[in-house]
């Protein structure tokens, strides 16, 4: 199995899409002779569909096929030699994943055929058992529908720990922790802007282009950060280095 899972898409407007991850995922093409990727941008409420296809291709190096123009989106996930899915909002993305039957073929295409899973933001969220810890506002009357489930521990991605002059509401950190005392058997990564976590095989990294930490909340366990996917040991059944 080859995930890679982002907690967003870039490190400023300006930045090239995926361009923080782009020396990992370049080698990832070349070591698995991948030419084409099927995009899934269901997460988009706004903004342009075409151009985020092509800032992914140019990001790549590859052919980018969106899932909305293909006849049989399950066959399109079938025919894929990458899947790539967009963040955005994560309740539209994982409504309209199920609606469209597509839960199952992609199970089946990542953990079957190995074919690679790149997803920011929401698409990092919806590679989890869960959507229940993003951050995203649910802007339909959607139940909680279980997710992917590629990765065993849920991920908080967007995760900041600064505290906003002005704001008395609960803060980020208080928010998870809420979330592990609901669910006191559950972990939460805490991904914050410009990191990732990549399975590759068996193994579990992770990378930082700003050279900052992870947090993993747990209830009844003091939260603390980590730049060593060692500390992941106990939580998902690959090596960690």
């Amino acid at each position: 199995m080859e995930l890679f899972l982002l907690s967003n898409g870039k490190l400023s407007a300006e930045a090239e899409l995926l361009g923080y991850a782009k020396n990992q995922l370049l080698a990832m093409i070349a070591r698995r002779h991948i030419t084409s990727a099927v995009f899934i941008p269901y997460a988009m409420v706004r903004g342009d569909q075409h151009q985020r296809a092509q800032e992914l291709a140019n990001t790549l190096g590859i052919k980018v096929d969106n899932i909305n123009h293909a006849e049989s989106p399950a066959e399109a996930i079938a025919q894929a030699e990458c899947i790539l899915v967009s963040g955005g909002n994560t309740w539209i993305l994982n409504q309209m994943l199920h609606e469209n039957g597509l839960i199952v073929p992609i199970q089946r295409a990542v953990r079957e055929r190995h074919v690679p899973y790149v997803g920011w933001s929401a698409g990092c969220n919806v590679a989890t058992p869960s959507i229940r810890t993003t951050n995203d506002m649910p802007v339909r009357n959607s139940v909680v529908l279980p997710a992917l489930g590629l990765f065993p521990v849920q991920i908080n991605p967007h995760y900041i720990d600064a505290h906003i002059s002005g704001h008395l509401g609960e803060t980020r950190d208080e928010r998870l922790a809420e979330f592990c005392a609901i669910n006191p058997s559950e972990s939460v990564i805490a991904l914050r802007e410009g990191s990732l976590l990549q399975v590759c095989g068996n193994d579990l990294h992770y990378f930082s282009a700003r050279e900052q930490g992870f947090k993993v909340f747990r209830h009844g366990v003091e939260t603390q950060e980590y730049v060593d996917t060692s500390a992941l040991r106990s939580l998902v059944p690959f090596t960690c280095y």
